[in-house]
């Protein structure tokens, strides 16, 4: 049996999928408290459980074998890594595959990027468990953050908009974890994940207006204007390094490391790739 945290994330929700099709049984868990049965495959069991809240996971692991864990995201530094991993062990857990960050090695400073998640590694590594980790870096998916004002003004606005990364599709995330839980040859490894090349803000806003048929026009933000912005969905620290790696990535953030296509045997998924597949929300 494989529990997955973080369910009905952008990794969680793709990894779910992916195990309901196959011939593992799967019964699934979510950091948020009011997933159902409608947010999950027909023969996948939902149930309500918190991160933040250890005791509430003791249930949901019993019984086990492997479990996808998530690093917290939002609540990451309400989490307690160490009482996580001790009720998956409790629960019989014999392997962990944790969804961690590039910023553990890129930006090791960072109390956001870096040391909250470098905590969830370290409580992972130092079970007494098969472990596997997987820091990705941006996600296609963060262009849902522009759906709104596509939707509305067919405009993306952005900082840094010829500054490319390569973002990788939390489809491909989902797919390399499905192996990891699934298949030996994993424990002990940490894949680093990026999508097949660099896309530039200009660029990704080019590839919805592909994908919808229509123009969108690219505004390009200055980092005071994006500034501005971030508090309203991100906590003060969290949006300085992230406008870090967004305007000044180091030679690290800007490296595509073909993990995806060695794991998965098929090359990454591209942003317009993901931007077809997605275009629902931006129309």
């Amino acid at each position: 049996m494989i529990v997955v945290t973080g369910a009905t994330g952008n990794v969680g929700r793709e990894l779910v999928r992916i195990l309901a099709g196959s011939d593992e049984r799967v019964r699934v868990t979510a950091t948020s408290r009011g997933i159902g049965p409608k947010d999950v495959p027909p023969g996948v069991r939902a149930v309500p459980a918190d991160l933040t809240d250890a005791e509430s996971l003791r249930p949901v692991f019993e019984g086990a074998d492997a479990v996808f864990l998530q690093n917290g995201g939002a609540s990451l530094g309400q989490i307690r890594p160490r009482d996580i991993v001790d009720a998956a062990k409790a629960g019989g857990v014999r392997r962990i595959v944790l969804l961690s960050s590039q910023g553990v090695a890129t930006r090791p400073e960072s109390p956001s990027h870096g040391q909250a998640v470098k905590a969830v590694e370290d409580a992972v590594r130092e079970a007494d468990a098969e472990w596997t980790v997987l820091r990705p870096g941006g996600f296609h998916s963060n262009a849902l953050a522009w759906a709104a004002s596509v939707r509305a003004e067919r405009v993306v606005a952005a900082p840094f908009g010829d500054v490319g990364l390569p973002s990788v599709d939390p489809a491909d995330i989902a797919g390399v974890a499905a192996l990891a839980l699934r298949e030996p040859g994993h424990a002990g490894r940490i894949h680093e994940l990026t999508g097949p090349a660099p896309t530039t803000p200009r660029e990704r806003a080019e590839a919805i207006a592909a994908a919808l048929g229509e123009p969108v026009r690219f505004v390009e933000l200055t980092r005071q204007e994006a500034r501005a912005q971030l508090p309203a969905i991100l906590p003060e620290p969290v949006a300085d390094t992230t406008l870090d790696i967004l305007g000044t990535p180091t030679a690290a953030e800007r490296r595509v490391t073909g993990e995806v296509e060695r794991l998965l045997g098929r090359p990454a998924l591209t942003f317009a790739d993901w931007a077809r597949r997605h275009v629902e929300a931006f129309r």
